[in-house]
């Protein structure tokens, strides 16, 4: 026997009233709307320019790291030996720019004083044989041209003491200028080429250039590593976005700078985050967006730079609270 149309009516009656009352007072009634989102993480691989032998790994995986703070190293023997050859080049070229610099040694301008002590001695002796010849030429006792040959000797010792006073002079000065010149260039070259040694050697013990998360390492000491293959993989701290998805309608509240409010599983209190792009283009919500009022909806896509202290793993779903706030 067919029931009622009017008992149809109430149980139909009844069964919106209570989707009604369920929508309106059930657990989710009262939770205000959220824009579905995740984590991203651009991965930082490190590596060492040459290859070589992993010799330590300071770092394991999970580590938090702080700038500066050493990763692994590869084998140094070659590298610090041709450091070392470069050292002792810069040692000789200085050493030769301060030998091209400098006059003789003291021992050599000895001599030159020596020399100058015997040619003054000789002018004073020709000085006094001209004074005692003079006069006896004038008397007529020696022939005129006796005073020539004592005059001619004066003027020899005279010329030969100032010879050797300016040989004394020069003994002082150091090489020619471009002597001087060339010896500073080798000096600076050597020092480039020290730089360069110093710089390789550098290279193969990297260190942490930002505070970051070691996500990975792929080498233990005692295995070959190729040159410019990644060693220690970090996830640095301003490499972390939030990337979530805002409907057509909403995206003009959204501009770079504001702040949003989101959460996520296990991670406590909600945080803070700062909007650092906004997509000029429109999309389908991403597959990765399981959120059923979400799919199909036409929406853009918003990165945001979580607040400092914030440890998020790429890949993990957020709630982003919307700047209107509820819905």
């Amino acid at each position: 026997m067919k029931p009622p149309a009017r008992l149809i009516a109430v149980v139909a009656a009844v069964g919106v009233v209570g989707f009604l009352g369920w929508k309106l007072l059930g657990p989710d009634a009262h939770r205000p709307h959220r824009l579905s989102g995740y984590v991203e993480g651009e991965t930082l691989y490190v590596g060492a320019s040459n290859a070589g032998l992993v010799s330590t790994v300071a770092v394991q995986r999970g580590d938090r790291v702080k700038v500066g703070q050493p990763l692994f190293a590869l084998d140094a023997a070659q590298l610090t030996a041709a450091r070392d050859q470069a050292a002792a080049q810069v040692a000789i070229a200085t050493a030769q720019l301060r030998d091209a610099e400098k006059g003789q040694r003291p021992q050599e301008l000895a001599v030159f004083d020596a020399e100058r002590a015997a040619a003054e001695a000789q002018v004073r002796q020709a000085q006094a044989d001209y004074n005692r010849i003079a006069p006896l030429v004038k008397k007529g006792i020696y022939a005129p041209a006796r005073l020539d040959q004592v005059k001619a000797a004066l003027d020899t010792a005279r010329a030969n003491a100032a010879a050797v006073a300016r040989r004394k002079a020069v003994g002082t000065l150091g090489q020619r200028p471009d002597a001087v010149s060339a010896a500073q260039g080798a000096v600076a070259s050597a020092r480039e080429a020290l730089a360069a040694a110093q710089d390789r050697l550098d290279q193969i013990s990297p260190r942490a250039p930002k505070a970051a998360r070691v996500q990975d390492v792929f080498y233990q000491p005692g295995e070959w590593a190729a040159a410019n293959q990644p060693v220690v993989a970090l996830l640095a701290d301003d490499r972390v976005r939030l990337r979530f998805f805002v409907p057509e309608a909403e995206v003009a509240r959204y501009r770079a700078g504001m702040a949003v409010r989101f959460s996520c599983d296990g991670c406590g209190p909600e945080r803070t985050a700062r909007i650092n792009y906004v997509s000029p283009r429109s999309e389908f919500t991403p597959p990765v967006i399981y959120s059923r009022e979400a799919r199909q909806r036409l929406v853009f896509l918003v990165e945001a730079r979580p607040d400092p202290g914030a440890s998020l793993a790429p890949g993990q779903p957020v709630d982003v609270v919307p700047l209107e706030g509820e819905r």
